[in-house]
């Protein structure tokens, strides 16, 4: 479970454009999650349809971004067997600091893996 090399080229661009416009959401909806102890693995699932994996956090469309971004947590990918039983700890040792890099799950027609994209520095 690493960042995708084939991430760079074709997504890169355009998640990190979107990215620097809502990254202090995410980081703030993060920590909230991790603060009151409803996930200490928080995942931002992303896409550009709709998708059933988490809770709508901002709509493309609504937003005038190019990606829809969802919220949701490590227990809701086990239970829809995105990360396996077997290889959660695996996941939770490649699970990056959440107060400095946001996991997101992109999710494309050619391409579904996670990223962990650092938070812009103030």
């Amino acid at each position: 479970m690493q960042n995708d090399p084939e991430l760079n080229g074709k997504y890169l661009g355009t998640i990190s454009q979107d990215f620097v416009q809502v990254s202090d959401l995410l980081k703030e909806a993060s920590y909230q999650m991790r603060q009151r102890k409803i996930a200490d693995y928080p995942i931002f699932p992303i896409s550009k349809t709709t998708i059933p994996i988490g809770q709508l956090l901002l709509e493309r469309e609504t937003t005038g971004r190019a990606w829809n971004y969802n919220i949701s947590l490590l227990e809701e990918f086990l239970q829809r067997n995105l990360v396996e039983p077997n290889k959660v700890d695996e996941f939770k040792a490649a699970y990056k600091d959440p107060d400095e890099f946001c996991c997101l799950f992109v999710v494309d027609a050619d391409f579904t893996n996670f990223v962990f994209i650092p938070y812009p520095e103030d």
